[in-house]
């Protein structure tokens, strides 16, 4: 009986990854075959597509997945870090300044939130919904009335233009490419930080057996507040890069908030390594489905959520609780 049931994890994961996969792969061969160009470039961007999802969820599965705080806020963090960082770039004229603004004021206003509001309902979703659903609207006031309704971008740095030459389409964007490789550093950071130092080890414990760890002299609200702060730090530098890379508007925040919604229940609660296959499913579909079914585009992100959840609930790496 415990065989079989460690074997229907693995069993359910094969059949996601049969039912996701195969049609992706025919689809990807008809097009490969029919137009590279379209194909290809099409493929790229989902990857830097990805690459920025995973940025704004990775954040968002430290704070939802692994801490069970639900912060509808989060959205809100990632546009705070845009507009904040594009003000002070605008200001010094660097780039590198504005993505240290947007990581620390989002930092800063993701400790205030935690410390003030999400830690005095621990364990109650349904409030913590409520108020972080709240505190977003106010924020998106708030920005509008600051920044006002316009679209605003950052103009990449000097040394991240230059075009990568590449096969069948000629070149593409150095600055994308860079911003997929920050999100490899960036996944792989977090993951030597949850599962090889002390302090991520207090974590996961901590999320596991809150009372037990704090009974053994550890300030458990001082490392959940640690946490908080770097996921909402990672939403507000993904502000400055995604910002970079597409524009800042309202409205992102929402568009930000779902995407890593999906993300984290397509990758699994709690879990880098799920946030980045979630991303890259998600992040290419979404830019495949513009690419050759423009109308239907945003479906197929939602068709992978739906088989998803139908044969693996916990998501495609997620543990069962």
């Amino acid at each position: 009986m415990m065989l079989a049931r460690a074997h229907m994890p693995r069993t359910s994961t094969l059949v996601v990854t049969a039912v996701i996969g195969i049609p992706l792969l025919a689809l990807s061969i008809l097009a490969l075959s029919t137009q590279p160009k379209l194909f290809i470039l099409s493929l790229l961007n989902g990857l830097t597509l990805a690459a920025l999802y995973f940025l704004v969820a990775s954040g968002f599965t430290l704070v939802f997945g692994l801490m069970r705080n639900v912060n509808l806020a989060h959205g809100s963090l990632y546009l705070m870090g845009a507009y904040v960082g594009y003000s002070v770039g605008e200001t010094t004229g660097s780039w590198l300044l504005a993505v240290a603004a947007g990581f620390l004021f989002a930092a800063l206003a993701g400790l205030l939130l935690q410390v003030f509001v999400l830690r005095h309902m621990d364990g109650q979703d349904l409030r913590q919904t409520m108020v972080t659903i709240g505190i977003s609207i106010v924020l998106a006031d708030i920005f509008l009335w600051i920044w006002g309704g316009d679209t605003y971008q950052f103009d990449p740095p000097e040394w991240t233009q230059f075009p990568v030459p590449l096969p069948i389409i000629n070149a593409y964007p150095g600055y994308r490419l860079l911003v997929l490789l920050a999100a490899v550093a960036v996944g792989l950071v977090l993951w030597l930080f949850l599962n090889r130092t002390h302090i991520g080890m207090m974590i996961r414990a901590g999320v596991d057996d809150k009372r037990m760890l704090s009974a053994s002299g550890v300030n458990v609200q001082r490392i959940f507040a640690l946490t908080f702060a770097i996921g909402a730090g990672l939403a507000g530098a993904a502000g400055v890069i995604g910002g970079t890379a597409l524009s800042i508007a309202p409205g992102e925040d929402t568009r930000y908030l779902l995407a890593s919604l999906i993300v984290v229940i397509v990758g699994g609660m709690g879990s880098i390594s799920g946030a980045a296959v979630g991303a890259l499913l998600i992040g290419i579909a979404e830019t495949m489905g513009m690419a050759y079914a423009p109308t239907y585009g945003v479906v197929f992100t939602f068709v992978i959520m739906v088989v998803v959840l139908a044969f693996r609930p916990q998501g495609l790496m997620g543990k069962k609780a």
